[in-house]
């Protein structure tokens, strides 16, 4: 029994002071670990706020290039970009998202350019270009899994020829990550990295990332049909395996506080990079209780701790910039 070593055993000894606790501590938190959301509209005259997401904006283009300066400074090095499409390029096949000269492709492009140190993560899912909402082709009253393949390959390589390292496939369905690695490997793009979403959960912590990116459903097919079910832990490491045969770099679990087994589960058992994004949902829910003053803001780290604990490699998180600006200064 553990109980008898004690006195000789006292792990209180390593918790003294903070000096003595940082030289144990098991988990680090670090900025080059961190990756910032960022949201930018084809069409505002000016940043917008998003009201469910205190602090957080819908940039202009010359606001994110601001932004991703200040960013870079504070040596946040990677960036993950969502549209906010005007309503008059959207329809029900999401064409504008196969436009290799649309919105996106050119901030990329720009974006690159200008910060060629810049890491750049874009999404690739039909959500910001289709007025259903829904992240793929409905054909019959269902999003249609096959068809939607096509356009989440051309979009894809819209996306890797303007100068995304990072495509982030989050539309869950089946077997994309196999037909966009091939594609990219056929255009010789072979240096693009796949960050697939693997177990992207059909959560109720998204809506205000809708907001953000005007994706909200228009039509009442459930994204159940093809996001994952919050009841399910096997299925996920089936999806991880898979996407990691089919030739995805790192893996995605998302939404991250509800799901750190989740993560766990993963990372224990492939060998490849697990990020977690902490989605707006939760960014909601802890910004309006430190707004409210229920707690501080060092609940911030502790929840990110908490995802590298859990076995991330990194983390998306609407904090990144706060963390980089702050952190050394929370007790």
């Amino acid at each position: 029994m553990l109980n008898n070593l004690f006195p000789k055993v006292r792990p209180r000894r390593l918790r003294k002071n903070k000096t003595i606790r940082d030289l144990v501590s098991e988990t680090k938190l670090f900025k080059s670990k961190l990756i910032q959301p960022l949201f930018v509209s084809d069409s505002n005259s000016q940043k917008i706020e998003i009201e469910a997401m205190p602090g957080q904006y819908v940039h202009t283009k010359e606001t994110l290039f601001k932004e991703v300066d200040e960013l870079l400074n504070l040596g946040i090095k990677t960036i993950a970009l969502f549209p906010n499409i005007s309503k008059n390029l959207k329809d029900s096949n999401g064409t504008e998202a196969l436009n290799p000269e649309n919105f996106l492709c050119g901030l990329v492009s720009e974006l690159k350019n200008k910060f060629p140190e810049l890491i750049l993560i874009t999404d690739v899912a039909l959500d910001p270009y289709t007025d259903s909402g829904h992240d793929g082709i409905i054909i019959g009253g269902e999003v249609d899994n096959d068809e939607t393949l096509k356009s989440l390959e051309s979009m894809s390589l819209n996306l890797a020829h303007s100068g995304s390292d990072i495509i982030a496939p989050s539309d869950m369905m089946d077997g994309r990550v196999g037909i966009i690695r091939k594609a990219l490997e056929a255009e010789n793009l072979k240096n693009t990295i796949i960050l697939s979403y693997s177990a992207k959960y059909a959560s109720n912590f998204y809506g205000p990332f809708r907001d953000a990116v005007g994706s909200k459903q228009t039509q009442g097919i459930s994204k159940d049909s093809y996001q994952m079910d919050k009841r399910n832990l096997e299925e996920a490491l089936k999806e991880a395996r898979l996407d990691l045969n089919e030739g995805a770099d790192i893996l995605m679990v998302k939404p991250g506080m509800p799901y750190l087994d989740v993560i766990r589960e993963i990372s224990s058992n492939t060998d490849a990079p697990i990020f977690a994004y902490q989605v707006s949902g939760e960014y909601s829910m802890l910004q309006l209780g430190i707004d409210k003053k229920i707690f501080k803001h060092n609940v911030i780290p502790e929840t990110l701790i908490s995802l590298f604990r859990a076995g991330s490699s990194s983390v998306i998180t609407y904090y990144a910039k706060w963390v980089a600006e702050n952190y050394d200064d929370i007790s």
